[in-house]
């Protein structure tokens, strides 16, 4: 039994970091445009395609694809900012959650018409095996993507506290006119900030290529759980993202590893309403709108 605990807490774990990846894009775009950006998951799906034709088409391997995708998803995310969701920024909320759903179909459906609902696969030779650490089992392609998450949140995390286009970004966040009567250029801060959050989706996306399956549909798999992470660890709180997609992971594995099937996704949700019970602005007290 407690075996299978330690081994459903590493996987936890693993899968956790992916989750607070997609979850402190949102956070990004949220804190800076105040708008929840349902289209998120569409645009990791987008990315998990860029690395999966790399692979099939042009034989690169998944992980040096990460920058291609990510900086196709940030022209992407710049585009769809500044032609649809710029318009959208003084919208009542639920009109803006309208058009990112929307966002979201279109992109889907698009999807489905060039690539068919077809679920694809990357294998990546060398990289499959699994690593032992004792009676403990490691999926090396997990571990990876892990550890590119970490150390993309921390590279992120400094970024924007100790580069002047960072504090520009933190600054727009926390008082949008107030940054703009400082000379900073808002509008232009809303491009970088939302093709940001869609490149941090794309590379998320690319991550986990090599050991999740890639279909039209599969960023919805992704965007509820982002949604949960960033509510849980407090809107527009970028610590809060990582540690609740963390948690998210864990309580995931164990529901996984001692609930049927069908209510595997219990544990997740029965911790996301007894925090907000208790702390309705998440556990780091992210900025309520």
């Amino acid at each position: 039994m407690s075996i299978l605990i330690t081994q459903s807490i590493v996987d936890g774990i693993l899968m956790g970091g992916i989750y607070g990846l997609v979850a402190i894009g949102l956070t990004l775009i949220f804190g800076v445009m105040k708008i929840i950006n349902f289209a998120q998951g569409a645009l990791l799906m987008l990315g998990m395609y860029v690395t999966y034709w790399s692979f099939t088409l042009l034989g690169i391997n998944p992980y040096l694809s990460i920058p291609l995708s990510a900086f196709a998803l940030f022209f992407i995310g710049a585009i769809l900012q500044k032609t649809i969701l710029n318009k959208m920024l003084d919208a009542p909320e639920h009109n803006q959650l309208l058009v990112t759903l929307g966002i979201m179909l279109i992109i889907e459906n698009l999807a489905l018409i060039l690539w068919s609902p077809d679920f694809r696969s990357v294998k990546i030779e060398g990289f499959q095996q699994t690593i032992s650490l004792g009676s403990i089992g490691v999926n090396t392609p997990k571990l990876i993507a892990f550890l590119f998450a970490i150390i993309l949140s921390l590279a992120l995390f400094w970024f924007l506290k100790h580069t002047m286009l960072g504090k520009a970004i933190r600054a727009t966040s926390i008082n949008r006119q107030g940054a703009s009567l400082s000379g900073i250029n808002t509008n232009k801060i809303n491009y970088i900030a939302f093709g940001l959050g869609a490149a941090l989706a794309a590379v998320a996306g690319s991550l986990i290529t090599p050991f999740f399956y890639t279909s039209p549909t599969v960023g919805a798999t992704f965007i509820l759980k982002g949604f949960v992470v960033v509510v849980l660890g407090g809107l527009g709180n970028f610590i809060g993202a990582l540690v609740g997609g963390l948690l998210i992971g864990i309580s995931e594995a164990m529901g996984g590893a001692f609930l049927p099937g069908s209510l595997k996704e219990l544990m997740t949700y029965l911790i996301f309403i007894i925090v907000l019970m208790f702390r309705p602005n998440g556990l780091f007290g992210g900025k309520s709108r």
